[in-house]
């Protein structure tokens, strides 16, 4: 468990990189629900949700062992995701998630981050 990243994981630096390259300028890691890339003066929050760890419909499973602990956690973390969406929406943020598996198509998920009409290159 101490191997697994909550920050800066490979598919989080992909997104990251390829709104760099396009000239979006935002932090990382950001605020108190530790949004993973945030345009603060926009109010656009971005997560890059693990299929595993985030109960993605299409890829994730139920562990064969050692339920007892796993089950809890997976579902705390899709408590704690429903919940950090409604703390930032009341807040006026815009929440986009993304699966692991939606970036084998990059170039669409920063296509709709910039159609998003509150993010522009430069700012």
């Amino acid at each position: 468990m101490m191997s697994i990243r909550s920050e800066d994981t490979k598919p989080e630096l992909q997104l990251r990189k390829a709104l760099w390259k396009e000239g979006l300028r935002y932090r990382k890691h950001y605020g108190d629900q530790r949004i993973d890339v945030a345009f603060p003066s926009k109010k656009l929050a971005i997560f890059v949700d693990g299929c595993f760890w985030h109960g993605c419909p299409l890829h994730s499973h139920t562990p064969k062992s050692n339920q007892a602990y796993w089950l809890p956690k997976l579902r705390k973390n899709m408590e704690r995701d429903a919940s950090t969406n409604e703390i930032l929406k009341r807040s006026g943020w815009i929440v986009m998630r993304f699966w692991e598996h939606d970036l084998v198509n990059i170039q669409l998920i920063v296509q709709k981050i910039l159609e998003n009409q509150r993010v522009q290159k430069g700012s």
